[in-house]
């Protein structure tokens, strides 16, 4: 019985068996690599430069989330307010701040407290970028900000033709400190290390870090630090000489490139997919 069983085996590979061969999944096809068409620069108007005793952290301001809160921290950057002052605030895997002339936490600007913006109005005009649709909500970016918003539908049945819309507290999200009072953010930010969606709509968000996340990560840890790091100039990349103004672009969300990107974290992740889970790439330096 064995050599007819050798002999049928041997028969098979003569006559190409391996064919038969159960065959595992096809690779799928790279994706093609983006196109200069997929890359935006950044607004200089809008993009703070925040050089710091441990590297450089630019972070793209979203007006149209919080115009008041933008204003001040362009404000404040513009007259030298934030040069020297110390990262006085740093927990792991949450949160750096800084902003406090003082140090302790206790400091703020000369000007008056900015009204909170936990949650803006958003209409047909302003560009965004969606990824995911749970039931009666929409996920999605704005530029290169992560926000959750009511469904476009809704618009044609509001008064002013807009829906609701809000900040998610994603890595690199730049948020305003406050006090217990919603109307109590002054001059203290601080930029996330790690996801924190207990924050959501309780904390005004103004921008994010589109590159030194690292940089906010490596910053030395404690309530204050026993070191502190120091933010050493804090600017407008528009206020900046050219040569020493950061060169960068980030990739476009509403490209295809950046689609692919989505299709291909949402494979990866599953049912655990998270748009906090999606970072925004960045060319130049």
């Amino acid at each position: 019985m064995k050599s007819v069983v050798l002999a049928a085996v041997a028969a098979l590979a003569v006559t190409g068996a391996a064919d038969a061969a159960p065959k595992g999944p096809k690779k799928p096809a790279a994706d093609p690599a983006p196109s200069a068409a997929d890359w935006r620069a950044l607004d200089p108007d809008n993009t703070l430069v925040i050089d710091t005793t441990k590297g450089r952290i630019v972070v793209e301001l979203t007006p149209a989330a919080a115009p008041q809160h933008v204003e001040r921290i362009k404000k404040l950057a513009r007259e030298g307010f934030y040069d020297g002052q110390s990262w006085h605030r740093v927990i792991d895997y949450f949160m750096a701040q800084t902003g406090d002339p003082l140090g302790t936490g206790e400091g703020q600007s000369p000007y008056p407290d900015v009204p909170a913006e936990f949650t803006f109005r958003r209409g047909p005009e302003l560009a965004m970028t969606p990824v995911a649709k749970p039931a009666g909500a929409v996920l999605g970016f704005v530029g290169t900000l992560p926000i959750e918003t009511q469904p476009d539908e809704l618009m044609a049945k509001t008064g002013d033709k807009k829906v609701h819309a809000w900040g998610l507290y994603c890595p690199g999200v730049a948020g305003m400190a406050r006090g217990e009072e919603p109307d109590t953010a002054n001059s203290q930010f601080f930029i996330m290390r790690q996801p924190y969606p207990a924050l959501d709509k309780r904390y005004t968000i103004w921008g994010r870090a589109v590159t030194g996340l690292d940089v906010v990560r490596s910053l030395n840890v404690g309530e204050p630090p026993e070191n502190p790091d120091k933010m050493i100039r804090v600017r407008m990349m528009g206020d900046m000489a050219a040569a020493d103004a950061p060169k960068l672009k980030v990739m476009d969300t509403s490209s295809k490139a950046f689609a692919a990107l989505v299709a291909k974290v949402r494979q990866e992740k599953g049912a655990d997919f998270s748009i906090c889970d999606i970072e925004v790439p960045v060319q130049g330096g």
